[in-house]
């Protein structure tokens, strides 16, 4: 069963992919807005289609070479079964980020039906139907057995059978609309940062970055380069982009206290924080997947005060830099300033690799789709996100991340955090990364 009015996937020469389908996958759930949903549950049922080339598969009879149906049906089930959410549509788009989890899958359409549904006139099915590929991603992250079997652990009175009411607190997220971020509002950062737990702002380091921020602009430090554009102040509030990522510690904590740290930088303004992406590392050693996210902001520092700010907070979530493009607990780049296009010893903009990073303009399309990176290799982002080498590395994208999850105690930064110098003691340079 396909979401209506969609034709079968194609590959890259326009051939229609085979298809794997997997139908009437049938739970005991317990999503719904209504406390007697989360209570006592109610049958869903989930029809699966994964579009993949079998061709090797049927050659080689070999298992490994095509998705197995049986795991991937227990997955589905596992995901109905799982962790409550309001919608239909949030399992829906679990379902596929697991679908498209396995390597071979090149698409994905799920219909879940919810028969049972509180509706007070007669009424056959509740259904949504989606599709997802690798360019369409989903809104969600993929089910995980580690993490169903943590949140057993984590949360007393939770069952594989049952689940408590959702708290009566908690209300719905508004997850970042594509379609105004290209028109920015210029409403204060605690518009976008709104669901967010209140922030203890000075565990995040934010006075050392007020203190980066004022030393950029004082007495150059030994080392400093001479004064150059870099070092100007614009006449008038200038658009940035800025890339965050972590795959230390507990990344969504830190990148959530990052974007709260930024948020509180004097002269820096946030209009809009991306979805959040889980991507394979691009290059450096094995280390485990990095979560990612773009902010796009507006700023009246110049390039050098704003890349000093990044780098306070990047110190105070405990950076280190001691291994080229190794794992780390938090990583901040300076994507675009404006329309300036240049090169530095200390700060290249755009910054040199953007174009080819899925991991930065993924994020980036998802909340500014005519968004044009400027300079050499530039050119739109949806073109770019669309042919990047590392675009398959891309493994779910998640819409609430900002919101701490319901019952959930809010992050300590100071787990992860290492004490922040009041300023550099050197001046910083931009990741090579």
């Amino acid at each position: 069963m396909q979401p209506s009015g969609v034709g079968p996937a194609s590959d890259e020469s326009g051939r229609p992919y085979d298809q794997i389908r997997v139908t009437g996958i049938t739970a005991t759930g317990f999503h719904g807005v209504f406390e007697h949903e989360r209570r006592e549950g109610q049958l869903f049922r989930a029809d699966v289609v994964v579009h993949v080339d079998t061709r090797r598969a049927a050659a080689t009879d070999d298992l490994a070479r095509t998705v197995n149906y049986g795991v991937l049906a227990e997955q589905v089930a596992a995901v109905l079964a799982g962790e409550p959410a309001d919608l239909v549509e949030t399992v829906a788009e679990r379902i596929a980020a697991t679908a498209l989890a396995h390597p071979l899958v090149a698409a994905v359409d799920v219909v879940v039906h919810k028969p049972q549904a509180p509706i007070t006139v007669p009424f056959e099915d509740v259904v949504v139907a989606i599709r997802r590929d690798h360019q369409r991603l989903p809104a969600a992250e993929p089910w995980s057995a580690e993490r169903a079997a943590q949140r057993l652990r984590t949360e007393p009175g939770v069952s594989s059978l049952r689940h408590p009411p959702a708290p009566a607190s908690s209300e719905p997220v508004t997850p970042p609309r594509a379609e105004t971020a290209t028109r920015p509002s210029g409403a204060d950062a605690t518009a976008v940062l709104a669901l967010a737990p209140e922030p203890d702002v000075d565990a995040f380091g934010v006075e050392a970055v007020r203190a980066a921020v004022a030393s950029a602009s004082g007495p150059a430090a030994a080392g400093t380069p001479e004064p150059d554009r870099l070092d100007q102040e614009p006449d008038e509030a200038v658009e940035v982009v800025l890339a965050l990522g972590s795959n230390l510690g507990a990344p969504q904590d830190i990148l959530r206290n990052a974007v709260s740290a930024l948020a509180a930088v004097p002269g820096l303004e946030i209009l809009a924080v991306s979805p959040l992406a889980r991507t394979a590392p691009v290059g450096g050693p094995a280390q485990p997947d990095f979560l990612n996210a773009v902010v796009v902001g507006r700023t009246t520092l110049s390039p050098r005060r704003l890349l000093r700010a990044t780098q306070a907070v990047e110190s105070a979530h405990g950076r280190e830099r001691h291994e080229h493009w190794g794992p780390r607990t938090l990583d901040i780049d300076v994507i675009v300033y404006g329309s300036v296009l240049a090169v530095t010893e200390d700060l290249e903009l755009p910054h040199p690799r953007a174009h080819q990073r899925a991991f930065v303009l993924q994020p980036w399309v998802q909340i500014a789709p005519d968004a044009v990176l400027p300079g050499l290799g530039g050119g739109p982002v949806a073109a770019l996100a669309a042919t990047a080498p590392d675009r398959d590395g891309i493994r779910w994208l998640a819409l609430d991340w900002l919101s701490a999850r319901p019952g959930a105690a809010a992050p300590a930064a100071t787990a992860h955090a290492a004490p922040a110098p009041a300023a550099p003691a050197a001046p910083g340079r931009q990741d090579p990364s």
